[in-house]
């Protein structure tokens, strides 16, 4: 009796210990590849050939969480380390949760988050893009090649840190993300002074095959930063999808601009659009893009444009093969070329490579 007693004990204990965890998953991704690259900006350069690692898309380890408070609350978080699968370091300069690090509460009043965060305008532009931010056919490529600030790709920031998010509820498929941070390049100041602030504000449309928001995104630089002065940089971006079944369509326009840019203090423009289509049958899916960008600077212009061709292949729910190219066109001013855009991927540089085929495997968990 006594034994049966303790048998029972442990078995309530067990199964507490995991309704206790039941709402906690552990999830990721493995993605590794071959590249090849050519026709490098500098003839010099050889081509390059290589075994990456994330190349549709970074590898993770997460961890999110939800647990419910009642009446219609819960807490949530979300913890994701990003990791080269080749080498097994770590990404994102080594941050233990470089990826996403945040808590935050969600109810009948929407969803309100604070940390390390995606940006409302890369979340929304990673989904329509049909090679999803991933492999050398990727948006970015063109999208705000050759404007950094301060190691940092202000012209479309990935994420935020020292951020809050606000998701409003859907209302018949409209909702509005608002997001802000003080923290663009740098963290904050004593007394707050001279901080480098960003607002961000998404609404958005999502019903049936319909997908369509309107983004903006507004960096506040400051003179506590060598050679900039209470500079501004604007993006505002529209784009969407529309899902016929036998094909999704996509297409998006962005402008950016960047306020008495560096020492010249004449303004920086950069335009873009791009169109794309996903074709999927069966396990199979074929992907095309073409992407073109014109940058203006004093009376010097540049133009980029990108086309790229991508095929997937599902194993599994789980596991995927593909394939990509890619082939870029810059601008060459008698050998001064005003921009360097090249064929990137999700977590490799493109190296001022302008044409580039990959082919890989993907694994999620």
């Amino acid at each position: 009796m006594q034994k049966k007693l303790i048998a029972l004990a442990i078995a309530g204990l067990a199964s507490s210990a995991a309704f206790a965890q039941s709402n906690v998953q552990i999830y990721g991704s493995i993605d590794m590849g071959y590249a090849h690259r050519g026709d490098n900006i500098d003839d010099n350069i050889d081509n390059q050939n290589s075994i990456d690692s994330g190349i549709t898309a970074g590898n993770r380890l997460g961890f999110k969480g939800t647990e419910d408070l009642g009446n219609g609350l819960k807490a949530l978080f979300t913890l994701e380390a990003g990791f080269a699968a080749d080498t097994g370091n770590s990404t994102q300069d080594g941050r233990l949760f470089g990826r996403q690090a945040f808590v935050g509460l969600t109810g009948g009043f929407g969803t309100v988050i604070a940390g390390r965060l995606y940006t409302p305008k890369y979340s929304f532009m990673s989904t329509i893009d049909p090679f999803k931010a991933g492999t050398v056919g990727q948006y970015r490529n063109v999208f705000a090649a050759g404007v950094d600030v301060g190691g940092e790709n202000l012209f479309d920031p990935t994420r935020l840190d020292n951020a809050v998010a606000y998701v409003s509820p859907s209302f018949s498929g409209f909702n509005v993300t608002v997001a802000y941070s003080n923290n663009a390049i740098q963290k904050e100041k004593v007394g707050n002074v001279g901080d480098n602030t960003v607002i961000a504000v998404m609404p958005r449309y999502t019903n049936g095959p319909i997908d369509v928001a309107l983004n903006f995104h507004q960096i506040d630089l400051n003179n506590d930063m060598p050679g900039l002065d209470d500079q501004k940089i604007i993006n505002w971006t529209l784009g969407g999808t529309y899902d016929f079944g036998v094909a999704k369509l996509a297409a998006y326009y962005d402008d950016n601009k960047y306020e008495e840019f560096g020492v010249t203090k004449d303004d920086l423009t950069l335009k873009t659009w791009g169109l794309g289509v996903t074709v999927p049958f069966g396990k199979h899916s074929v992907l095309a893009s073409y992407n073109r960008s014109k940058l203006e600077l004093n009376d010097r212009e540049g133009n980029s444009s990108q086309w790229a061709l991508g095929y997937n292949y599902s194993l599994s729910k789980r596991t995927n093969v593909y394939a990509a190219y890619a082939d870029i066109s810059n601008d060459d001013e008698d050998g001064d070329y005003i921009r360097t855009a090249s064929v990137a991927d999700s977590t490799n540089g493109g190296n001022g490579y302008q044409n580039g085929f990959q082919v890989g495997l993907k694994h999620s968990f």
